[in-house]
């Protein structure tokens, strides 16, 4: 089997798998409430994919420079999820969500100018986090009524995340490692998301899984960090596995402590 064909057979299986973790996080939010649907799409679903490629094609220490980028716009997206659940309370979704994404890409391309290390993506994580926590606890809680699904909701929302990988492969020798981690952690899940509910559960309910979505982004830092780190001692694929374990224990953690009254 050539090369070219497994890239585009692995891509499809990517696309479903995650338009399936799309769909389950809505599900999660409608059935059970916004936390669990929040942790479930804030787990690296689409970076996943995305990395899983330019580990294929880079070395670890293009990896490490990636998830360095990740690291550094991770607080770019807690800002785009609280920008939504802000306006997402009476605004309309073709007001609210471009208005997140275009603050998205501002910021973006004001990380992208920086020259970034550990330290200093660490310390603007741990800068912002709290003050987007503070400002989402209003808008954690709101009833959440039915959601109905359509395959075009399934196909559609796979086709942009898996759109979105194969530009991030296809321009990382382009664009190079610290630009293909900032386009890896797009927020293309949590902008699916905003579509289907929004539209089907109005504006606050969708806010209240964005709200959420800010303290799973604290696990999907802590990842990157120590992607960033292990990467090159430990090698890409270990190191991401790693990274993955962290991101599925901190979901796991917040959702027991919030389970008994935990205040995160």
């Amino acid at each position: 089997m050539s090369p070219d064909l497994l890239f585009w057979l692995a891509l499809v299986v990517k696309m479903a798998v995650t338009a399936g973790f799309v769909i389950a996080a809505t599900m999660a939010a409608q059935r059970v409430g916004p936390l669990p649907g929040a942790l479930i799409a804030t787990l690296p679903i689409a970076a996943a994919p995305a990395y899983m490629f330019l580990a294929m094609d880079h070395d670890s220490a293009f990896i490490a420079q990636s998830a360095l980028a990740s690291l550094a716009i991770n607080p770019v997206t807690a800002t785009f999820a609280l920008i939504y659940a802000v306006l997402g309370q009476r605004q309309s979704l073709f007001l609210s969500l471009p208005a997140a994404l275009i603050f998205w890409v501002i910021l973006a391309i004001v990380v992208d100018s920086i020259h970034w290390n550990l330290i200093g993506a660490v310390a603007f994580n741990v800068i912002v986090f709290p003050l987007c926590l503070i400002v989402a606890q209003q808008y954690r809680h709101a009833p959440m009524g039915p959601v109905r699904f359509r395959w075009r909701d399934i196909l559609a929302r796979g086709l942009m995340v898996a759109l979105l990988v194969a530009a991030v492969v296809a321009l990382s020798f382009k664009i190079g490692a610290f630009a293909s981690g900032m386009f890896a952690v797009f927020p293309i899940v949590l902008s699916s998301i905003i579509f289907i509910l929004h539209r089907r559960v109005g504006g606050p309910a969708t806010a209240a899984v964005l709200a959420n979505a800010i303290t799973g982004l604290i696990g999907l830092g802590v990842a990157f960090a120590v992607l960033h780190v292990a990467a090159v001692p430990l090698g890409s694929a270990l190191a991401m596995t790693i990274a993955l374990a962290i991101s599925i224990f901190w979901g796991l953690a917040v959702y027991a402590m919030r389970r008994v009254g935990a205040p995160v």
